[in-house]
């Protein structure tokens, strides 16, 4: 019999959740075959078989287990002819009988007549769940059951017949609870961390995006031919950034204890909303990496996070982080601090809007962008100064991040 335990996800994680089990006990598994989701304060990952075999689950979804626990036992001397015995569970399809109780209002359940008045209609009710909902004149149909086979408890009735306000309509009013999963919970965490443990400040500006406009619109076709990769916006941005970073390096620091930690390098987070919620993977040494290079580590992490294969590995660490709320619609925010950094640049979405230009009002297509930092450790002329030469590394492309020479930057 073989124990399966969980293996550590990555270092200083000590504990996961069973988020959730992709088969049950009894089921014939093969060896690398997924049987569990598991959620730890980073990311959802998947615990592979080690073995081919009969399993036998030893957790319940939503339990949190230790790193090392053992969470499941395969039988590896079964044969693979159980799976005949592991597909005779979906003749359990006879629970789709229940609907059976149509008959509680038949004489079956003579013995318990009170708990079967046609106030339950085709529904379990208990006798007190029966009582609050005669008393308030709310159907049982209404009522969504959390009892065994589906029965309406006496607590599903009280919160059925909670005052809210105003007037209630008569129409449906239900409402759901479900566990957050342990990386929703983190996230969570983190945010409230943030908000209540930086001096976080937010400045604004404005880019007029004519210039990346007409260098895409020129060199995307060949660029996508050459690099098998788009021609986006993080790639101006995150070399934009990389510059100002350079330019202030008091925005690539952070505070650990009663020092300042300033990197020399450039490791860019991004923000990318994946299936189980927020991840922000890595873009390793940003500052080393030419236009197709960001472009590609952005479509492998965004991938790797929305398939849901991204690792703790992968979203460990980051020196500044960059997020796009413009790929929702987003016309402002004020992104909050990703920690233990200091500061997170927002990008927002790009509408056409009039502008001054060489003493002319014209229309171009301008986004807003958002500085949030930590006031601690970054002032008002260095957080000012950071976001002035990011608008003006994306306002004049050409000279200040490709050299003058488009070509030769896109490696056409």
């Amino acid at each position: 019999m073989l124990e399966m335990k969980v293996p550590s996800p990555g270092e200083s994680i000590t504990e996961v959740e069973i988020a959730r089990w992709l088969v049950k006990t009894g089921d014939y598994v093969t060896k690398d075959q997924a049987v569990a989701e598991v959620d730890s304060d980073k990311a959802t990952l998947e615990l592979p078989a080690e073995a081919s075999g009969i399993i036998t689950l030893q957790a319940e979804e939503g339990e949190a287990v230790k790193v090392g626990q053992v969470v499941c036992l395969i039988d590896t001397t079964a044969v693979p002819t159980a799976p005949t015995a592991s597909t005779a569970p979906t003749v359990p399809t006879a629970p789709t009988v229940p609907t059976a109780p149509t008959t509680p209002a038949c004489p079956p359940s003579g013995e318990r007549g009170q708990s079967a008045s046609p106030t339950s209609g085709d529904r379990g009710l208990s006798p007190a769940a029966r009582k609050i909902l005669a008393e308030r004149e709310i159907p049982a149909s209404t009522v969504v059951g959390t009892g065994k086979g589906g029965r309406i408890t006496k607590n599903d009735a009280l919160k059925a017949s909670k005052p809210s306000m105003g007037t209630p309509t008569g129409g449906v009013r239900r409402e759901t609870r479900a566990k957050m999963s342990m990386l929703r919970r983190k996230v969570a965490e983190r945010l409230v961390s943030a908000k209540n443990e930086t001096a976080m400040l937010t400045t604004f500006n404005e880019v007029d995006m004519t210039a990346i406009y007409q260098l895409r619109a020129e060199y995307k076709d060949a660029f996508k031919e050459r690099h098998n990769v788009s021609l986006g916006f993080m790639s101006f941005f995150t070399l934009a950034v990389v510059r100002a970073l350079k330019l202030f390096p008091d925005v690539n620091s952070m505070i650990d204890g009663q020092d300042k930690v300033t990197y020399d390098f450039c490791d860019i987070s991004i923000a990318v909303s994946g299936p189980k919620g927020l991840m922000v993977p890595v873009i390793r040494n940003a500052e080393n990496l030419s236009f197709r290079g960001v472009e590609a580590e952005v479509k492998r992490l965004a991938t790797r996070a929305r398939d849901g294969q991204i690792t703790v590995d992968e979203m460990t660490g980051g020196t500044f982080t960059i997020t796009n709320g413009g790929v929702f619609g987003s016309m402002l925010s004020t992104p909050i601090i990703n920690p233990p950094q200091s500061g997170i640049l927002g990008m927002h979405n790009i509408v056409d809007r009039p502008i001054v230009r060489n003493g002319q009002i014209v229309i171009a297509p301008v986004m807003y962008v958002a500085l949030s930092y930590d006031h601690r450790i970054i002032d008002g002329r260095e957080s000012v100064g950071f976001l002035v030469a990011v608008k003006e590394a994306l306002e004049n492309p050409i000279e200040l991040l490709m050299n003058g020479n488009p070509k030769q930057a896109l490696e056409l």
